[in-house]
């Protein structure tokens, strides 16, 4: 957490708070080759709050408010970063500051489901790790996502690679991810 003071001055509780912002390291590049710190400030966290209390009713209500949460979230790491990252990564494209794989897009996509979590704005889902499938000799190109579960057990996919950024992304049960392949998917078409 970082808190900015003015020198000089007096502040009380409120004021501090109202100047704190969580930093967030943002992977890109490819596999995090590198990180920009996005700090999100009390204006973000009223804005994820808002999101999230309208899916308040039900586990799917929550899943459709996390898809507008990381959709926001993508839009301020496009203004941290000033660089809009393609979907689908470009082969070709690692080490390009602002492009991102499924490594980078599930390491962000956690982080915010974790920033979430832990102001426990998730009433229906908890923070998994992140999953991945495909191993080139099983036919499949690897790829990574974050992940949810519900009070049921069931486990879900959080899975922004696919869309452009800012875009929706897949949410669905991690079983039927785990089956999918990035080539029958047609994102590489």
């Amino acid at each position: 957490m970082t808190v900015v003071i003015a020198v000089g001055g007096s502040a009380t509780a409120g004021e501090l708070a109202a100047t704190a912002s969580e930093r967030i390291p943002i992977c890109h590049g490819y596999s995090c080759n590198y990180r920009t710190m996005l700090a999100l400030g009390p204006g973000d966290g009223a804005r994820f709050r808002s999101i999230l209390r309208a899916g308040a009713g039900s586990p799917q209500a929550e899943r459709s408010a996390i898809s507008k949460a990381v959709r926001y979230f993508e839009q301020r790491i496009f203004r941290a970063t000033g660089i809009r990252d393609l979907p689908q990564s470009e082969f070709g494209a690692s080490r390009i500051r602002g492009q991102m794989d499924c490594v980078d897009e599930s390491t962000n996509t956690h982080a915010l489901l974790v920033y979430l979590a832990e102001r426990k704005l998730l009433r229906f889902h908890k923070v998994e790790n992140k999953a991945s499938r495909g191993l080139f000799v099983d036919g499949r190109y690897p790829h990574w996502t974050a992940v949810i579960s519900d009070r049921g057990g069931t486990k879900w996919v959080v899975d922004s690679w696919y869309a452009p950024m800012g875009g929706a992304p897949d949410i669905f049960p991690l079983s039927q991810w785990k089956k999918r392949g990035v080539l029958e998917s047609g994102a590489l078409n």
